[in-house]
């Protein structure tokens, strides 16, 4: 997906926060490929000044900006939004932020519903205490505002998105190319920052080891820090070297890694021969994860391999094309999810007709942090029954969110339907229940290691399924 993750989609991840150092974390998200549709779509237009500080602080583009917002949020989100709802997200939003910002005492009229309200509730708060908020505080609140909009109908997934963190999705999803080490960070409920070296880049050529905790970043601490803040100090020019002390996980002695970033793009997809089994750990569903994961499975075959293992743990989500191609690498023919929008309509998304052959035993590996696309392919593959799941219960999120651009370079993202899996399951707030469950903490350093309990049994579970000829 993504993205450091910005707070609001770290928020998601509750006890262990994941992001890929300078590609935006998909968080729990499910995404349509495109951009469906420009955010004037209704006839609404904001002239583009090429200045994003100007046109959110020009009245007329901010009354344009909000009219939009709402407008789209009323049309195509999968649910009916009252009217007012709109309105009183943005007052909330605004008094929230004024409260934040040390502005004591502050008010709003009584919200109202229309348009024209959400416009007068922000020239309220603009000219009674923009002055008090700096020289950014007439965009500050245009920005609140078009927040309030969206958090309005109290949808996690439903939110604006600045034009930073619309790039940085977009960077996410697409892999990303930029100047770094070759890591994953992990953050712990203790405020430990956990690196794990990507094979191949720079980072693992340095000999650094997954489970390294980090200690400092060219002499700044960075335990508790934030993760944008982490990935920031590690991201830089290509060329440059950054300096990194750490220490093993649950271990006191410290080492320094002097380490040269380069141009990185980061693979969705790491797999290697397991025991006889090809492994494939897939960690999100980006534009690019369908072949990766095509040429590990081709790859698993020409070498043999007794069986598959397809580890989607952690695995927050991504696009729902790349869920539908994977899942079609396994379904021969049938549906793989369907999806359901405000009216009813149901659009059922079919296997494309690109099985390949041979690829059993399967098993997939999942836990509380297996979300949204993941979920689509895990169930898919258990209704067909053609895989066993293990692990532990899945987040349930089954909710489809699009893109809206909006004319600041920022976005609306909007859950515009549900999704069923093939038996038509509901796994909005549910999850699905493995097959096999395997309790075990989630825990960044266990995976892959002897240590992980959920690895051996699926390792156990393919060669049961071999013995008894379930092939």
């Amino acid at each position: 997906m993504i993205d450091p993750m910005t707070a609001r989609f770290r928020a998601l991840l509750a006890a262990l926060l994941v992001v890929l150092v300078s590609a935006a974390g998909a968080g729990y998200v499910l995404y349509r490929h495109a951009t469906l549709a420009s955010a004037d779509e209704s006839g609404l237009t904001v002239a583009s000044t090429g200045n994003i500080a100007q046109l959110l602080s020009d009245p007329q583009s901010q009354a344009q900006l909000l009219k939009i917002a709402v407008s789209k949020l009323e049309s195509v989100y999968y649910k009916p939004v009252d009217p007012l709802t709109p309105v009183r997200g943005e007052v909330k939003a605004l008094k929230e932020y004024l409260k934040a910002k040390h502005v004591a005492n502050a008010s709003l009229p009584v919200p109202s519903a229309g348009s024209a309200a959400l416009a007068n509730e922000l020239a309220y708060a603009q000219s009674h205490y923009g002055a008090r908020l700096g020289p950014d505080g007439t965009t500050d609140l245009t920005e609140t505002a078009l927040r309030g909009i969206m958090n309005s109908v109290d949808d996690p997934y439903t939110v604006y998105l600045s034009p930073k963190e619309i790039e940085q999705l977009k960077e996410q999803l697409s892999g990303g190319d930029f100047g770094g080490i070759g890591v994953y960070i992990y953050q712990l409920k203790t405020g430990e920052v956990v690196l794990q070296p990507i094979d191949g880049l720079p980072a693992a050529k340095a000999g650094m080891k997954p489970g390294e905790v980090l200690d400092s970043v060219d002499g700044q601490p960075v335990k508790g820090m934030v993760l944008d803040k982490v990935e920031a100090l590690i991201r830089g020019p290509e060329g440059t070297q950054v300096q990194l002390r750490t220490h093993q996980y649950k271990k006191t002695a410290e080492q320094t890694f002097a380490i040269t970033r380069q141009i990185i793009h980061v693979p969705s997809v790491h797999a290697k021969m397991l025991d006889g089994y090809e492994y494939i750990r897939l960690t999100d569903f980006g534009t690019t994860s369908a072949e990766e994961v095509r040429k590990a499975l081709i790859s698993g075959k020409s070498h043999g391999a007794k069986g598959y293992i397809l580890d989607l743990r952690d695995n927050g989500g991504g696009l729902l094309d790349a869920a539908v191609k994977i899942s079609s690498y396994f379904i021969p023919h049938g549906v793989i999810v369907a999806t359901i929008d405000r009216q009813g309509n149901r659009t059922e998304e079919d296997a494309l007709g690109t099985a390949i052959g041979g690829l059993r035993p399967l098993v997939i590996l999942v836990n509380k942090y297996t979300a949204s696309a993941s979920e689509i392919t895990s169930g898919a593959l258990q209704d067909y029954h053609l895989a066993k799941l293990i692990g532990t219960k899945t987040f349930g999120k089954g909710v489809v969110q699009s893109i809206y651009p909006m004319p600041d370079s920022g976005a609306l993202k909007i859950t515009t339907a549900r999704y069923v899996t093939p038996a038509g399951r509901d796994i909005q707030h549910k999850g699905i229940e493995p097959d096999i469950v395997v309790d075990q903490p989630v825990d960044p350093s266990l995976i892959g290691t002897s240590r992980d309990k959920q690895l051996a049994v699926a390792k156990a579970t393919l060669a049961k399924e071999i013995r008894s000829g379930n092939r």
